[in-house]
C-alpha cells in the first residue's frame, strides 16, 4: 500500500534519518544537514514500503522497465525493493578508481530498458555515472527512482523522467564559501565512504 507524503516525511523523522550537523557531501559541498537513508533502511518493512510508493509512481507514469541498476553502495537496497515492487531483475554497479562497472556476471542487453536507482541525490553525480554506463553497455534508461531528491527538484537526468519520494530545499556551500568553515565547527563526512 502506498504511503502519502506525510507518512514519508514523518517515517524519515522517526528513523533519525536527517541529521544537523556541519557535513561534507560526495559533491565535495558543504551543508548543515545531511540525509542518512540506511537509517530509513534499518527498519526492513519501512524501507519495503517506501520503495513501493516510489515503485508504483513509475507504474502510475506508465513506464515499463526490465531491470532496475543502482549505483553501489547507497543504492543498492533501494534498487533491489523497487525491482521487487516492480517484479523485474535487479542488478549494481561496483565503483572501481571512481568509476562504475559492472561485475559479477551483470551485463546489460543492447536496447534493454533499464530504471536507474539511488537513495539520495544533491548534484547527481553518481546517478549520471550510472546513466553513462548503462548507455554505453546499449541499454536504453528509461527513468531514475531517487528516495531523497535534496536539490529540491533543481537536478535532471538530460529528460529522462525522474521519480523521488520526497524533495528536500538544503543548503549547499562550496567550501570556501561555507559558514560553519568560517565559524571553526568541525565537518564530517558521512555516507557509505565514511569510516565509522
Amino acid at each position: 500500500m502506498a504511503m502519502t507524503d506525510a507518512e514519508i516525511i514523518e517515517s524519515f523523522k522517526q528513523a533519525g534519518a536527517l541529521l544537523n550537523g556541519h557535513f561534507q557531501l560526495r559533491s565535495k559541498k558543504h551543508s548543515d544537514y545531511f540525509f542518512q537513508a540506511a537509517l530509513v533502511f534499518r527498519n526492513p518493512l519501512l524501507g519495503e514500503r517506501l520503495c513501493a510508493t516510489l515503485a508504483e509512481r513509475i507504474k502510475d507514469a506508465g513506464i515499463e522497465a526490465e531491470t532496475v541498476i543502482s549505483p553501489a553502495v547507497g543504492g543498492l537496497i533501494v534498487g533491489q525493493e523497487v525491482a521487487r515492487a516492480l517484479r523485474i531483475n535487479a542488478i549494481f554497479a561496483d565503483k572501481e578508481n571512481d568509476q562504475l562497472v559492472l561485475k559479477r556476471g551483470f551485463s546489460i542487453r543492447k536496447g534493454e530498458k533499464i530504471i536507474v536507482a539511488e537513495d539520495v541525490v544533491t548534484e547527481g553525480g553518481r546517478v549520471k555515472q550510472t546513466i553513462d554506463l548503462v548507455k554505453s553497455l546499449g541499454g536504453e534508461v528509461v527513468a531514475v527512482a531517487i528516495i531523497t531528491d535534496r536539490s529540491a527538484g533543481k537536478v535532471s537526468f538530460d529528460g529522462i523522467p525522474f521519480f523521488s519520494l520526497i524533495k528536500l530545499d538544503l543548503p549547499t556551500w562550496l567550501p570556501e564559501e561555507c559558514p560553519l568553515c568560517k565559524a571553526g565547527k568541525s565537518i564530517e563526512t558521512p555516507g557509505s565512504g565514511a569510516k565509522s
